[in-house]
């Protein structure tokens, strides 16, 4: 696959892919995802991937199947990511970004001989994924804006008003469903919200509860 790779739907994609197993860890098609990997299995699985199509499966562990787990159990939904960016620290560690491609179903983990983990997976559940914006005019852009500005009231932190006043609607609710704080379940629900709608009613009710949780502001639905 050349350098600039396009990926214009389920059939441009691999049937099995590496997977990286990270609680919390939220990739959305589009998004950028900064990792630092220093582990053996995954250094080898980044040295894979740059040999081949540089496609990395981001996936979490099940929690509620994984506790006493000695090789824990993963969700059935993850997010496919292309390495855009490498760097070596000189200390065995690297520095990659990945680029969120398309959501994907696993059918089965391999065996296999590698150190990391990997899965034959199905992209078509997820075919939308591959248009970039789909769904935009349906965002509740008011909504998830109210969120966060209540949000940011409560936490007391700075964001750039600017930038997300002049996001994309789906630049923006991915965007903040990556970078929101909260566990691994929400984030496997805004992650496997079937449309950018769902996924904005979803990162609007979860804020809602982590502020009425935590004490915030009201930030009832009109």
């Amino acid at each position: 696959m050349g350098m600039n790779a396009v990926y214009r739907g389920p059939q441009d994609c691999p049937a099995v892919i590496p997977v990286f197993p990270l609680p919390g860890a939220l990739l959305l098609p589009r998004g950028q995802m900064p990792l630092n990997i220093f582990e053996p299995r995954y250094l080898s699985m980044v040295d894979e991937a740059l040999r081949g199509d540089r496609l990395i499966g981001m996936i979490q562990p099940d929690p509620d199947h994984s506790e006493m787990a000695s090789v824990p159990k993963l969700y059935r939904v993850g997010c496919a990511g292309r390495i855009t960016q490498f760097a070596e620290t000189g200390d065995g560690r690297y520095l990659v970004t990945l680029i969120g491609v398309g959501r994907f179903e696993v059918e089965q983990e391999l065996p296999t001989t590698t150190l990391y983990r990997q899965c034959r997976v199905n992209f078509k559940p997820f075919e939308s994924d591959f248009t970039a914006r789909a769904g935009e005019e349906a965002v509740d852009r008011g909504g998830v804006i109210k969120a966060l500005r209540d949000f940011v009231e409560a936490a007391d932190v700075r964001v750039d008003w600017q930038g997300i006043e002049e996001a994309p609607n789906e630049a923006l609710v991915n965007a903040l469903s990556m970078m929101s704080p909260f566990g691994s379940r929400e984030k496997q629900a805004l992650l496997e919200a079937p449309d950018l709608k769902t996924r904005a009613e979803v990162l609007i009710a979860l804020t809602e509860i982590e502020l009425a949780r935590t004490g915030g502001p009201d930030t009832t639905l009109q």
